[in-house]
């Protein structure tokens, strides 16, 4: 019976495990239910620390790095509860170690094989544990390689983000007046790297939680600013071209801001209300 409830319990962590990291690595809105909840737990703890604490900017690498520590241990603990019933009959042990603890011995075999570091001092005698290892080697494989892929491709989101925001800092700070021709080509360059970087919050949920130290680069700083310049852009006096660009881009707003409500959870009141939750959740009330 306790074979049974091992097994079954360390099959379940594993299981566990590949849905989280492949919903959040392959799945098109990164549905990660584990991970997110870790991000934002790591999120809250290093928020409290004030914007202008070093530690403040670091929560997203963090998030990044414990969602993918999460994985690795509960794959690493999952294969240790297989193979802890088979210790230490089905594995051949250097007499060194041989009188050691059957979870030490398990708990080895597993961080050994996943990283794919080889058999070191524990191999395994029967056949069917011969099986099981390779394709713990392959997970463990398989989720390096993934997670260097997901690392990567976070950076092209938060530049473009970046990117984004600087744009509209400047906008904010130049304040001159444009041409309708160039406030029409300057609403509809916005609109598009705005659905952009908003599908890129839902592709990499993950990213919502790199924070800027930089006041220029922060989009949920200048997220507001931008809405207030939407909004100018529609109203009744202006040009129908600059209007329907205008309104295209406040449609974009309401975009992000409904996703990133998902994040901090003031989904109460208008897109401004949400904007502003957003940039008090990255601490930019003074935006």
């Amino acid at each position: 019976m306790g074979t049974f409830i091992s097994t079954v319990v360390g099959a379940g962590l594993i299981a566990l495990a590949i849905r989280d990291a492949f919903d959040a690595l392959f799945h098109p809105e990164g549905r990660a239910t584990f991970g997110r909840v870790i991000s934002r737990a790591v999120w809250k703890l290093l928020r409290r620390t004030g914007p202008q604490h070093p530690l403040f900017p670091l929560a997203g690498p963090f998030a990044l790095i414990a969602v993918i520590g999460m994985w690795a241990g509960l794959l690493i603990v999952g294969w240790a509860l297989v193979f802890l019933p088979h210790m230490p009959e089905g594995f051949r042990l250097e007499p060194e170690i041989a009188g050691g603890s059957d979870l030490a011995h398990a708990l080895n075999v597993s961080m050994v094989t996943l990283t794919t570091l080889g058999l070191g001092d524990i191999t395994p005698r029967s056949d069917g544990l011969r099986l099981i290892l390779p394709i713990e080697a392959f997970v463990g494989f398989g989720l390096l390689t993934a997670s260097i892929s997901w690392l990567l491709l976070i950076y092209p989101v938060l530049a473009r983000r970046r990117s984004l925001a600087y744009e509209i800092t400047l906008l904010r700070e130049t304040g001159e007046h444009l041409d309708p021709a160039a406030a029409e080509r300057l609403y509809a360059d916005l609109t598009s790297r705005l659905v952009a970087v908003e599908r890129d919050l839902v592709n990499f949920p993950i990213s919502y939680y790199f924070a800027e130290d930089d006041a220029r680069f922060s989009l949920p700083g200048a997220a507001p600013f931008l809405l207030d310049l939407a909004e100018r852009g529609a109203s009744p006096e202006q040009p129908e071209d600059i209007r329907l660009r205008a309104r295209m881009l406040c449609r974009a707003l309401d975009d992000l801001a409904l996703t990133a409500a998902e994040f901090h959870g003031g989904r109460d009141g208008d897109t401004a209300d949400r904007l502003r939750a957003y940039a008090r959740d990255h601490l930019r009330e003074e935006a």
